[in-house]
């Protein structure tokens, strides 16, 4: 009796949670980028993104899945901090909805208009619906329509089973003693934070609580303080969502953390204190899924009021709590450069660009060399360090772009237009820098998963690979910040032997691949790599020759690159000898096989010795032979 009990009741649980899921993902689909739009386009003040914040997640039935996608608005830069605090607010109250539209699972009758309002009658009615349009129309909205009719109908099927499963236990002694367990606040608070963890949403933990409820042994005092610990433990899946993300959208998760955690220790206080004193008589009031949806919604709409009015204060306590680093200061100050009042003041807001370009440039330089080493020392955190920077770097160039191509509509010398025009060509080689990064990064993140390294030779020759590309992103770097003309020339005989170098490792791969001392799934990785390697060369060339380009007379960037790279002069040959000698990629000589040759030159001597013995003796019988004769 216990265990189909018991099974009755998680197959409720799996139909309610599955129903959710499918009306929320179908409403999304139905509304396209709308929601994404309207959240991140219609929150320019608090008390709109609040009520945005209701609405939206009323729609999507998930308050962590606003959350969610506004965590993701933040860490992209389409979304301040400041913005996402309103909506996850309203989050908060909109998730609520959930369980006033569950409470007509429990109208029930035998007769007239209950009948015809009864749960089964409406979920057979909408589910009948839904699959007319999920199975005969095809075309789209209508069969996304069906998904959520079916959604419903599944969700509300979902606890009637709860409700049926849970509903013996109103007559056993030991359940309403368990649930009395429950009226100790603090045993509540975390009951409610636990399950809610568990079940990752709080509208199915105030369902669940509901169908609970018509056992008629959860009372007040009992519903409240699993109603506030439920608010605290739907967190989870948004704090899951912020790993990997950069410092913002982790803020953002931990404001949707501090209201629910903030309502919940200041109403235990409030409530509590003049229950104490006052003592309330309603605490042992039986509760119904109804009065539970009523708490819920009462519980949440009175945090919200309370804490609206420091939406500025919570802010500077999550900049606080998550604080910014020396580096992070560095790229917003690179940002700030970039103020529109310059723009009427060419030469002012050309310097300001070219401050920012440097910043930028810089930043790429520092996450290549993250990439680099993560491939000798793989970390979790280093890895997500990459792929966070490439995110600033990409914000970087979408303000820089749109900065200075609001810069080349205004009247300006011919020498600041060049200038301008070479920043527009460099920031998108330093973003493809940043790109290489990543991918270099993905390459060290497969390795380490999958426990594979190359082969010591194969080793020996990327480090020298890799000290040339080191040299080379210094000196592209070094000389665009420094505008050096001089450092900027040694670039491109460095490319030339970089590439030669990737075509000479790439056919020295394919000779250890045929002798197995390398096999094919190191072989994708070490061609990956290579690929990275040639393409990082040739980004350094293009800043190099738009360098060089503005202080030519030649204004078309492609021909002066043509004339840079066959107009090899003695400076440009001597260079390219000097690191060829640097980067030599035959030093590899191991103590194995150089013992082997030892052994083998060896061998040949004495082979050599004998054949000479040999022969003298077939000399000293050929003589006999003739003395005879």
């Amino acid at each position: 009796m216990g265990i189909t009990m018991v099974l009755s009741l998680l197959s409720g649980v799996a139909l309610f949670l599955y129903g959710m899921a499918l009306m929320g993902d179908s409403l999304k689909k139905v509304a396209g980028n709308k929601l994404e739009l309207i959240l991140y386009k219609l929150t320019n003040s608090p008390i709109k993104g609040l009520l945005l914040g209701t609405v939206v997640t009323a729609i999507i039935q998930s308050s962590s899945a606003t959350t969610v996608m506004v965590v993701g608005f933040v860490n992209s830069g389409m979304m301040k901090v400041a913005q996402a605090i309103g909506i996850i607010m309203g989050a908060n109250i909109g998730t609520s909805i959930t369980g006033w539209i569950l409470c007509l699972s429990y109208i029930d009758g035998s007769s007239g208009i209950a009948q015809l309002l009864s749960t089964a009658t409406i979920s057979a009615i909408v589910a009948i619906i839904g699959i007319i349009f999920r199975t005969f129309v095809k075309k789209k909205p209508y069969s996304d329509i069906g998904d959520i009719m079916l959604g419903f109908a599944i969700l509300m099927f979902g606890m009637q089973t709860m409700s049926g499963a849970v509903s013996p236990l109103k007559e056993n002694p030991h359940f309403v003693s368990l649930l009395t367990m429950f009226k100790n606040p603090f045993m509540g608070i975390l009951v409610g934070i636990a399950f809610t963890a568990v079940l990752q949403s709080a509208s199915a933990s105030v369902g669940i609580l509901q169908a609970l409820s018509i056992t008629g042994s959860i009372t007040f005092a009992a519903a409240l303080p699993i109603t506030m610990g439920i608010g605290v433990g739907a967190a989870c899946p948004v704090l899951l969502s912020s790993i990997g993300t950069n410092k913002n959208g982790k803020r953002t998760a931990l404001i949707y953390l501090l209201n629910d955690l903030f309502g919940m220790i200041f109403w235990s206080i409030v409530f509590y204190s003049v229950n104490a004193a006052v003592h309330f008589t309603f605490m042992d009031m039986v509760m119904s899924p109804v009065n539970i949806a009523l708490l819920n919604s009462v519980f949440r709409i009175a945090t919200i009021l309370i804490l609206a009015p420091f939406i500025s204060k919570i802010e500077k306590l999550v900049f606080f709590l998550i604080k910014d680093t020396d580096e992070d200061n560095e790229e917003q100050a690179d940002f700030d450069l970039l103020e529109e009042r310059f723009l009427d003041y060419p030469p002012l807001a050309i310097s300001q660009s070219q401050m920012a370009v440097n910043g930028m440039a810089k930043n790429a330089r520092k996450n290549l060399m993250r990439a680099f080493e993560l491939l000798t020392d793989f970390s979790d955190s280093k890895f997500n360090k990459i792929q966070e920077k490439e995110n600033m770097i990409d914000k970087y160039e979408d303000k820089l772009g749109t900065y200075l191509m609001q810069l080349s509509m205004h009247d300006m010398t011919p020498e600041q237009a060049k200038q301008t025009s070479k920043f527009l060509h460099t920031i998108s080689d330093f973003e493809r820098l940043g790109d290489h990064a990543v991918n270099i990064s993905r390459v060290a993140q497969e390795l380490h998963e999958k426990s594979r390294t190359f082969s010591e030779s194969a080793t020996y020759e990327l480090n020298v690979l890799e000290k040339a590309l080191v040299e080379i992103v210094d000196l592209t770097v070094n000389s665009f910040v420094d505008e050096d003309l001089e450092t900027a020339a040694k670039v491109e005989p460095l490319r030339e032997l970089i590439g030669i170098l990737c075509n000479d490792l790439k056919l020295r791969h394919i000779k250890r691949l045929r002798n197995g001392q390398c096999d094919l799934n190191t072989g994708f990785a070490f061609n990956d790599l290579l690929t990275n390697y040639e393409r990082i060369a040739a980004h350094c060339s293009n800043v190099a020759v738009a360098i060089l380009e503005l202080d030519s007379s030649n204004f078309d960037i492609h021909e002066y690159t043509k004339s840079v790279r066959k107009l090899k002069d003695e400076t440009y040959l001597t260079a390219f000898e000097e690191y060829e000698k640097k980067y030599d990629i035959n030093g590899y000589q191991p103590e194995a096989e150089a013992d082997k040759k030892v052994s083998a030159k060896a061998k040949d001597s004495e082979k050599d010795k004998d054949n000479e013995k040999s022969s003298g003796k077939k000399k000293d019988k050929d003589k006999k032979k003739d003395k005879k004769k």
